[in-house]
């Protein structure tokens, strides 16, 4: 067979991980062939494909980004988009299967070019772990550790001078980046889109621990909805699909508790520094396992269905059910980290 990979929305480290066990083991195992497509959906409906020998992929486990480009184009909104172009230029270049490595958006395009009988299989991307079906997602590991060490060394600055330090993370839906970073930093307060949080309680929590010689640190996702408020704080527009482009609400969140607390505050956005660099050994493992895995479901024709971790195991899991919404902090993960805040 001869398959074809693609990388879509936004980049996580360990994608070039699931590029590279696919090709090793499609080819070794099965004797595949397999090409790429450049910039996401966008290489797939223009034919804009390159090939990917074993040669190719060599050592690319430990390197971030992806080798294949990406793009937040959907399949159906281009020109040349549609099932029946894509399957003509599918049939033109002999490709008997597609991989879309991608997350909740990819994968809906994903699903529909399955349901209008496209050979379409999926790998589970998203470095925010918010994706139904799946208990991980690689890039989540390494963008926690990445922050985790940003947090670190926030925490000594705060201590020399005496500051309360504000960390702005990654989560434009879930704070599954902010909890986790902000557990493993010892975070005083952590602010999550799923919880509305008033300035008043974030204040108390950070004046208790100031007035106990301790530094504060307060961890906010980008995504986070002060209580009061009907919208996230969005300063800098919309992105190229119409979503606000967040980043700004640690800015507000330094600024009010300085005003009400008479606290000295700075803020940090660690922003793209999360999905850079090298992924973990963990998302290293993750990600070739998600790899290896996909081409097995292709050998199957599980057209329609992704790979996904279920505790220690790889399974196959539909579409429509990883597609059943986004998995959010639950009431009881938030309750467990939030009898340590302003402690």
């Amino acid at each position: 067979m001869k398959i074809g990979l693609l990388t879509s929305g936004g980049d996580c480290p360990g994608l070039n991980a699931v590029i590279r066990a696919a090709v090793l083991h499609g080819i070794k195992s099965y004797d595949h062939e397999f090409v790429g497509f450049r910039d996401g959906w966008r290489g797939l409906v223009e034919g804009d494909i390159i090939d990917l020998p074993r040669t190719k992929v060599r050592g690319l486990a430990r390197q971030g980004g992806t080798i294949l480009g990406t793009s937040r184009t959907n399949p159906y909104d281009h020109p040349q988009g549609g099932p029946e172009n894509i399957s003509i230029m599918l049939e033109r270049h002999g490709i008997d299967a597609v991989v879309a490595i991608g997350g909740e958006g990819t994968l809906a395009g994903a699903r529909r070019l399955a349901l209008d009988g496209l050979p379409v299989v999926g790998v589970p991307k998203t470095i925010d772990n918010d994706l139904m079906g799946t208990d991980y997602t690689f890039g989540f590991d390494t963008a926690v550790s990445i922050a985790t060490d940003s947090m670190d060394r926030l925490r000594t600055t705060g201590e020399s001078h005496h500051r309360c330090m504000v960390a702005e993370v990654m989560g434009r839906h879930v704070g599954w980046i902010a909890l986790h970073s902000g557990m493993a930093a010892g975070a005083h307060a952590v602010l999550i889109p799923e919880q509305r949080t008033s300035m008043d309680e974030v204040c108390r929590w950070v004046t208790e621990v100031h007035e106990r010689g301790r530094s504060p640190l307060v961890v906010v996702a980008e995504g986070f909805i002060p209580e009061g408020f009907d919208d996230v704080t969005a300063v800098h527009g919309t992105e190229a699909d119409g979503r606000p482009r967040l980043g700004g609400i640690g800015e507000y969140i330094t600024q009010q508790i300085e005003e009400r607390t008479g606290i000295e505050t700075r803020n940090t956005i660690l922003g793209h520094i999360q999905r850079g660099g090298a992924p973990t050994g963990y998302d290293r493992v993750l990600a070739t396992r998600f790899g290896m895995s996909v081409v097995d479901l292709i050998q199957q024709k599980k057209w329609g269905y992704m790979v996904a971790l279920r505790g220690t195991d790889m399974v196959p899991v539909s579409f429509d059910e990883a597609l059943t919404g986004l998995k959010t902090v639950p009431q009881d993960r938030w309750d467990e980290a939030r009898v340590l805040f302003g402690r």
